[in-house]
């Protein structure tokens, strides 16, 4: 990215157009919670008819939970509504609904948000990205560890679901006070609906509606997160050298998608927008992107996204994320 295309423009005046409006936060609330409920009911009813069918219904159900884990996403940044206190609210609710504790994770996210592309400030909030220099210096069973959770059949199938599931259900010791609490009242909650919905319909159908939701959902959202900061061209850098615009332009996506997935991904995939402004509803995203020039990028687009499934490490010397493959080369180096 060019960065002197931001020399006199007061950027930061341009994305604090686009606020949030009542009424259309409310609609989206509307349109994502409502089918999603539904969905829960038809689902519940059909694993008596044909499992295929509940199999078939969980694909949109996980839709509607990704767009609900977008609505509480916003909420994080109090970019949903103007008022804080209703960001609180529906942040809780939505939060519950797709297992995340509210204040953890938006401390997390707010924390990636602020360190996004500093190779010194890596760990919070984000995928596990090692150099190539840190990869061949580790030990085995790091290395092996590394290599587990960076495979895509883990990464975007058990693993996403794990960490949902279970990982977001246990409280440490790092863990802030707040953080903590929001960790044992979603833990509370999801025990009293998950009861309430066991004692309707009984634990078996439960599980054969909630879990195959579940991991699509959590794999869907993972997969987004994933190929918003781990591309060709992304950028890493250190500290002394690191640089918010461009941490946000070059470190972030523009991932265009067919309009349904856009719609229930909530135009997120407008992540470089996103990381400059994280104000801005999720619902004006692609308005902003297309009034103002100075936010075009190239694009990635769903094919070209699933070659980014061989990068697995930031070569530092040569500013560029690479496979497997090119640790071959970094050994002969060394050898000689």
């Amino acid at each position: 990215m060019n960065i002197k295309r931001f020399e006199g423009v007061d950027w930061r005046k341009i994305i604090k157009k686009y606020e949030p409006e009542n009424w259309r936060s409310i609609w989206q609330i509307v349109n994502t919670l409502v089918p999603y409920i539904a969905l829960w009911a038809i689902m519940f009813w059909s694993v008596g008819v044909s499992y295929w069918l509940t199999l078939l219904l969980s694909i949109p159900a996980a839709g509607f939970m990704v767009r609900t884990f977008i609505i509480f996403h916003d909420c994080g940044h109090g970019s949903f509504f103007k008022s804080r206190r209703a960001n609180l609210i529906v942040g809780i609710v939505t939060g519950i609904l797709t297992y995340t504790p509210w204040h953890l994770w938006w401390h997390e996210h707010n924390v990636h948000h602020a360190n996004a592309g500093n190779l010194d400030k890596r760990g919070i909030g984000d995928v596990d990205t090692w150099t190539v220099e840190e990869y061949l210096a580790a030990p085995f069973w790091k290395k092996l560890w590394y290599r587990v959770i960076r495979h895509p059949l883990v990464m975007f199938t058990i693993g996403a679901m794990i960490v949902f599931a279970v990982v977001k259900r246990i409280p440490l010791p790092s863990h802030g006070k707040k953080e903590r609490a929001s960790i044992w009242w979603t833990n509370f909650a999801l025990f009293v609906l998950i009861a309430g919905l066991i004692s309707l319909v009984g634990w078996k159908t439960y599980l054969l509606v909630q879990m195959p939701i579940l991991l699509l959902g959590t794999s869907a959202g993972v997969w987004m997160f994933y190929v918003q900061h781990n591309y060709e061209g992304v950028y890493w850098e250190r500290q002394e050298n690191w640089d918010f615009y461009k941490a946000a332009m070059d470190g972030s996506s523009l991932y265009e998608l067919p309009a349904i997935l856009q719609w229930f991904t909530g135009n997120i995939g407008y992540h470089h927008i996103h990381h400059l402004g994280s104000r801005i509803p999720n619902y004006k995203l692609q308005q902003c992107f297309e009034e103002n020039h100075l936010f075009q990028v190239k694009p990635l687009n769903l094919w070209s996204s699933f070659k980014t499934l061989r990068l697995r490490l930031w070569d530092e010397a040569n500013q560029r994320m690479v496979g497997w493959e090119a640790l071959k080369k970094y050994r002969n180096q060394i050898a000689q």
